[in-house]
C-alpha cells in the first residue's frame, strides 16, 4: 500500500481515518501534543504550529500573551509553551505545550494576523503588563506603536475598561512612556532609563543639522539643546558597509558641535551607567539639575 499524501498539519484521528499507518506519521510528523503533527516538511516557525493548535482548541481562542506579542511583530522571546486565553468556561482545555489564560474579552481584543485569531495589541501589551518589567513593557509598547499594532486611541480605550485587573497600575504607567519612533529594544530601553531619571527627557530621532541647516544625520536618542546625542549600536554596525555610514554621520555630528555618547549590548545590563554617562555630558553642556 501507497504512503497517503498528508498535509502539514494534521491530527492523529484525521490521519488515520484517511488511511494513513502509524509508520508514515512516526516518519513524517513532529509531535506538538497529544494527537497533534506538523510535517517535517513545514517549517518550525511560530506561525506554523499556531496554525496546527487550531486543530485541537476551540474556534474562539486567540492566541494571546508572549505568543502574541511575537506574533505582532514585538522583540519579545515566547515561552516555549503556547499561550492562549479563552473566555470563561466550565472546562478548560489542558495539554501539555499549551497554557491557557481566561479573559473576558470583547471583539475588539481580538484581531487577525497570519490567519490567526490573536489578542490585538492593547490586549497584549495589558496582559504582559503583569509580567514584564516597566522597562520591558515599555519596550513591547514601543514596537508595537512601530509595526502599526496599537495606536494610543486604542490603548487608552483598553485600559479605561481594565477595571483592577492585574498589571493595569503598570500598564496606565507605562502607557504615558511609549514611542512609536524607537527604532528598537535597545533604544527603548535606553530612553525608558532616561525618561525615568532626574535628567530632561530625551527626544527621539533627533536631526542634526549642519551650518545652512540641511539634515546631515540624525541622533537615536538626543537633547538638541545641549548637543549630546544618544546612540546605540548593534551588531549590525560591524557591517563594512554600515561601519562606513556610521564613520561619516559621527564626523558629521562632531563638526556640528555634537557630542555622541555610543552604548552597546553590554550596557543594556546597566541602566546607572547609561544615566551616569548621560548626565556628565550634560554638564558637561552647560545643563544643570534643577533645585
Amino acid at each position: 500500500m501507497d504512503d497517503v499524501e498528508l498535509p502539514l498539519v494534521y491530527t492523529w484521528a484525521r490521519a488515520r481515518g484517511a488511511g494513513v499507518r502509524r509508520r508514515q506519521v512516526a516518519a513524517d510528523g513532529r509531535r506538538l501534543t497529544r494527537g497533534l503533527y506538523v510535517s517535517r516538511a513545514a517549517d518550525d516557525g511560530l506561525v506554523t504550529r499556531c496554525s496546527a493548535w487550531t486543530h485541537v482548541l476551540p474556534p474562539d481562542a486567540a492566541f494571546g500573551l508572549s505568543t502574541a506579542g511575537a506574533l505582532l511583530g514585538t522583540d519579545s522571546i515566547p515561552l516555549p509553551e503556547v499561550e492562549v486565553v479563552l473566555r470563561p468556561r466550565p472546562v478548560l482545555p489542558r495539554r501539555r505545550g499549551l497554557t491557557v489564560h481566561v479573559r473576558d474579552l470583547h471583539a475588539e481584543d481580538v484581531i487577525e494576523v497570519h490567519g490567526l485569531r490573536v489578542t490585538s495589541g492593547a490586549q497584549t501589551f495589558l496582559d504582559l503588563a503583569a509580567r514584564l518589567p516597566p522597562a520591558e513593557l515599555v519596550a513591547t509598547g514601543d514596537a508595537l506603536l512601530r509595526g502599526g499594532q496599537l495606536t494610543a486611541a486604542q490603548l487608552e480605550r483598553r485600559l479605561a475598561r481594565a477595571g483592577g485587573v492585574r498589571g493595569v497600575v503598570r500598564a496606565r504607567e507605562c502607557a504615558a512612556l511609549l514611542s512609536g519612533q524607537a527604532m528598537s529594544r535597545p533604544e527603548s530601553l535606553l530612553r525608558y532609563w532616561l525618561v525615568t531619571s532626574d535628567l530632561p527627557v530625551p527626544e527621539v530621532q533627533v536631526p542634526v543639522l549642519d551650518r545652512r541647516g540641511r539634515e546631515v544625520a540624525h541622533a537615536d536618542l538626543g537633547y538638541a539643546r545641549y548637543r549630546v546625542a544618544v546612540e546605540y549600536e548593534g551588531r549590525h554596525h560591524a557591517e563594512p558597509g554600515q561601519f562606513d555610514r556610521d564613520v561619516d554621520r559621527y564626523s558629521l555630528m562632531a563638526a556640528g558641535g555634537w557630542l555622541v555618547l555610543r552604548f552597546a549590548r553590554r550596557h543594556l545590563g546597566a541602566p546607572a551607567v547609561v544615566v551616569e554617562r548621560t548626565r556628565r555630558a550634560l554638564l558637561s553642556r552647560g545643563w544643570r539639575p534643577v533645585g
